[in-house]
């Protein structure tokens, strides 16, 4: 019997072509889930820069920011004189009108000061009245020794016209009298400028005294102070018994009528800001609600470093380490607000204007 060897392995060519199926692509090798993730991809790339678009044409004709918040005018108040505090007569967070009294520092100090210059303006006052009675007696002398030198005058001209010697002696005593007469009026008139002097001085001494008694009793109405505008006490951290320093800031208050919204815009979109435009607020402390506001004015310089003194406002440039464009402060006021609207310095706010 004849054996038949077996034919060899068929390569994957031939095997392809023994099944007559067509050679496999690039695309078909890879596995479905891969084109599957190359098609989200492409759909995402695509759906942000359509995004990116749309926004880079709706921000055109719409200014709009959430890089805003709500501000007031915060009222620092500092006593004038420095003195023991004797009583708090607020709370924190209290509403206040204009004039309420906030804080009495004691009297007690500044009421014995006032006392004291009143004592010195009456010393100095009675004084000047003493000076003047001096004058009143020194021009009286005055008046005397001018009348003596007068009258001295009018023998010496009579004895000068005798001729006798007997005369001469006469004239002689009429000279040395005349002579006294003189001395007198001279020494009469020297007494009167001193009391005149003296009178002078103490005229000073009173306008001194006058004023530094005005100074304690203003210095005493300072002692209570009260509240310089209508708001609210913020921050409170007073006790009776504390130390007021003058100048230094006692209590701050929030101004009730300084509302506004400062919203930092893009320097892109200044060119299309104008005061008098109307605006759209969201408020973050009362969400889901639109407020009609306007633009009230455009800040035309920021500082460009943070430790710049603050005649200009400081924007930082950056946010979450991101680099931003310069940002200009525009304030936005808003239009008949609800009455029941309460709002807070510093809350967060979005603006929308419509250039």
């Amino acid at each position: 019997m004849t054996v038949i060897p077996p034919p060899p392995p068929a390569t994957v060519g031939e095997e392809k072509q023994t099944t007559g199926q067509p050679p496999m692509t690039a695309a078909a090798a890879l596995p479905a889930p891969s084109a599957h993730r190359l098609r989200r991809l492409a759909l995402g790339v695509g759906f942000l820069v359509v995004a990116f678009a749309a926004w880079e044409t709706v921000t055109s004709f719409v200014a709009y920011t959430d890089d805003a918040y709500v501000r007031s005018d915060l009222v620092t108040v500092a006593p004038q004189v420095t003195g023991h505090i004797v009583e708090v007569a607020v709370a924190d967070n209290q509403a206040v009108r204009r004039g309420d009294l906030l804080v009495r520092i004691d009297p007690a100090p500044f009421r014995l000061a006032v006392e004291a210059k009143q004592a010195t303006l009456r010393e100095a006052t009675a004084r000047a009245s003493a000076d003047q009675d001096a004058i009143a007696a020194a021009r009286a002398d005055l008046a005397a020794a001018n009348a003596t030198l007068d009258d001295a005058r009018t023998s010496e001209k009579r004895v000068s016209a005798l001729a006798q010697e007997d005369a001469a002696s006469r004239q002689a005593r009429d000279n040395a009298e005349a002579e006294l007469a003189r001395a007198q009026v001279a020494g009469a008139g020297a007494a009167m400028q001193r009391a005149q002097a003296l009178f002078d001085a103490q005229q000073s001494a009173i306008a001194q005294a006058q004023a530094d008694l005005a100074i304690a009793q203003w210095q005493l109405e300072r002692t209570d102070i009260a509240a310089p505008v209508e708001g609210t006490v913020n921050n409170l951290d007073l006790q009776a018994g504390d130390t007021a320093h003058a100048d230094t800031p006692l209590i701050g208050i929030v101004a009730a009528h300084a509302w506004r919204v400062i919203a930092n815009y893009k320097q892109s979109y200044l060119r299309f800001l104008k005061p008098g435009q109307t605006a759209w607020v969201w408020l973050d402390a009362r969400p889901w609600h639109f407020y009609r506001a306007r633009v009230a004015g455009i800040g035309r310089g920021i500082s460009r470093a943070e430790g710049d003194p603050r005649l200009l406002p400081y924007v930082a440039p950056t946010t979450d380490w991101i680099r931003l464009q310069r940002r200009f402060p525009v304030t936005i006021e808003l239009v008949d607000a609800p009455a029941d609207l309460t709002l807070y310095m510093g809350a967060d706010a979005r603006v929308l204007v419509f250039p």
